[in-house]
């Protein structure tokens, strides 16, 4: 009885800060203004479909290079020790210790027209390049502020990686190559799939990266989400009916990535 006692206070959090909210939401995004059930909230969605797609495409661009850069940076993290393992441990750690929106800002005056990076191109007789305000920019945005989270999931896999099972590999005659492609790759799957989850989802609902580098000319889902229930377009119907659709795509991207996780089967040679 004591045992159970102890988790009262987590639950009462849980109960109050998370299964609170998403039941004020559902129930927002299935009445109206006068409080009469209705779907039009979700009809009305159709409008800004423009806006869902770009969310996830950035989303899944961000994710990708997240992986190009992370895999490898995570791979170098794991072989190496000693100062030059806690060096760059540090220098990826280094940017967390920051303010989120303070990052953010520091790539906005950075990119701006009159920005650090455009003086440097003036110095050659180059730009200036319009660089603020941009797709790309906001791509930068997730990949500079989520890839620590693509790092150190798959870091920490391929740390646990028995040495004694590449050791095996080696003696059956499979190069460094083929040691990698058949042991190393298949079993630090988990931590990429765990990497790509914690990356995509904060890309996908980001809206301070947007509002910043992108401006007023890149409609994502949280800058629409945001727009409806607090900003000028005023509608929380429509926005909860936004942030519950997004919940739903959201935890589908989930599972499924669970699902591929959990069907890892180890490596074969």
């Amino acid at each position: 009885m004591k045992s159970k006692a102890i988790a009262y206070p987590y639950v009462g959090w849980m109960a109050l800060f998370v299964v609170a909210p998403i039941l004020i939401i559902t129930l927002y995004a299935f009445t109206s203004g006068d409080r009469e059930f209705t779907l039009s909230n979700f009809q009305d969605m159709s409008q800004y479909a423009s806006a869902f797609g770009r969310s996830f495409l950035l989303a899944a661009v961000a994710t990708l290079i997240c992986v190009l850069i992370g895999y490898p940076m995570a791979y170098f993290l794991a072989r190496e020790t000693g100062w030059i393992h806690r060096m760059a441990t540090m220098l990826i750690m280094l940017p967390m210790w920051m303010n989120f929106l303070l990052r953010t800002y520091s790539w906005k005056f950075l990119l701006e027209r009159n920005g650090l990076i455009n003086s440097f191109f003036g110095l050659f007789g180059l730009g200036p390049f319009q660089m603020i305000d941009t797709h790309g920019a906001i791509v930068l945005g997730m990949v500079y502020n989520f890839l620590p989270y693509m790092v150190l999931p798959i870091f920490s896999v391929i740390t646990k990686i028995d040495h004694k099972v590449i050791e095996a590999a080696q003696d059956l005659g499979a190069n460094n190559l083929t040691v990698f492609r058949r042991v190393i790759f298949p079993l630090s799957l988990p931590g990429v799939l765990s990497g790509i989850t914690m990356v995509f989802i904060p890309s996908v609902s980001t809206f301070a990266i947007s509002r910043l580098l992108g401006g007023s000319k890149t409609l994502l889902l949280g800058n629409l989400i945001d727009m409806q229930i607090i900003g000028t377009a005023y509608n929380p119907h429509l926005g909860s009916a936004i942030s519950l659709v997004m919940m739903v795509i959201v935890i589908i991207c989930m599972a499924v990535m669970n699902h591929f996780g959990d069907g890892e089967q180890g490596v074969s040679l």
